[in-house]
């Protein structure tokens, strides 16, 4: 059964190459296609992030509330797991899925073992016996620990037409784009994973060791992998950053329709309701200048109580040419001698 699927997986890269007669383009086609069977694990890679990080703050009252029990602590956890339907290895599913092809893929495109699966009639069985597989500078059949030299084949099989020895360049400079393949590969598979960690940030122990994990273990594989492979996994961490992206995009979209359905947020902002930056509900502002006029009404005649010359206070006007009250006091007598007479 596995030699049947290797055979499988070589007659599917012949087709392509017969579509496109490009070595490294037949792979990138490859890898789409089975990046397409694997988009229904995908969904559910996000969707059960989405999960994670929705009961995430009961799995810390958890932790808090069982402190030093480790024991009590993962029971409960996985009883809120279950309860909630929630699997937290699920996502790590599509990189577990891809593990097998990967392997599946690299007995396929190792010389000169990889040619027993490739049908020997097709234009790719030639391509690769002739080393017809250059792809933005590089020899796919060689790894980066390989670049920059010629490199015997070991024949156990004595297979017809392999390739012998293996053209791998001569030279500093034909190291470039094995070296760039490889980091390429490392940065991408680093980010992908990061990408998933920042999208739920409770991750559970088994994903967050994968994150740390993978990126080293394919910078290995970068280094001694056939370049092939690598243009294979580095596509596909490529599809798979631009898949998590639209859909972690629309989950964000969903749920803020969902809470400005409800209510709690703002539509035309994203921010919550009735909490506009820099502003307070009108009601709020006309209630406070109400009190102000209020207030300050209430100082100005308390004020005006008080002694001459404080502020707010009422004065008497001054008789011209008089001195002060005692003025206006004998001004007041002359009137009432005048009204006896």
């Amino acid at each position: 059964m596995i030699q049947a699927a290797l055979d499988g997986l070589g007659s599917v890269l012949a087709f392509l190459y017969d579509v496109v007669p490009n070595y490294g383009v037949a792979i990138i086609l490859f890898t789409l296609g089975i990046r397409v069977l694997l988009l229904p694990l995908g969904i559910k890679q996000v969707r059960s992030m989405h999960a994670l990080s929705s009961v995430q703050p009961r799995v810390k009252a958890i932790q808090q509330k069982y402190k030093g029990n480790r024991q009590k602590i993962s029971e409960e956890t996985m009883a809120l797991y279950k309860e909630h339907g929630v699997n937290p290895l699920s996502g790590c599913l599509p990189v577990l899925a891809q593990l097998p092809i990967l392997f599946a893929l690299f007995a396929v495109l190792q010389v000169p073992k990889g040619l027993t699966h490739i049908p020997v009639d097709s234009d790719l069985y030639a391509a690769i016996a002739s080393q017809d597989t250059q792809f933005i500078g590089a020899n796919l059949l060689c790894n980066a620990s390989q670049a920059g030299r010629q490199v015997d084949v070991v024949n156990d099989r004595e297979i017809p037409d392999a390739p012998d020895p293996l053209n791998c360049g001569s030279g500093i400079p034909v190291r470039v784009p094995y070296y760039l393949f490889a980091l390429v590969m490392i940065g991408t598979t680093f980010y992908q994973q990061r990408q998933m960690q920042r999208a739920s940030p409770g991750n559970s122990p088994q994903q967050q060791m994968l994150t740390r994990i993978m990126p080293l273990l394919f910078g290995f594989w970068g280094f001694i992998f056939p370049a092939a492979l690598v243009v294979y996994w580095t596509t596909t961490n490529l599809v798979q950053i631009g898949q998590q992206h639209f859909l972690l995009r629309e989950r964000a979209r969903s749920e803020t329709a969902g809470a400005t359905r409800a209510g709690l947020v703002d539509g035309s902002s994203g921010k919550p309701a009735g909490k506009k930056a820099g502003a307070l509900p009108k009601e709020s502002v006309d209630g406070k200048r109400s009190a102000g006029k209020s207030s300050t009404g209430r100082t100005t005649r308390k004020t005006g109580a008080g002694r001459t010359g404080s502020p707010g206070s009422t004065r008497r006007p001054r008789a011209s040419g008089g001195g002060g009250a005692q003025s206006g006091g004998q001004s007041g007598a002359d009137r009432k001698k005048r009204r006896k007479r």
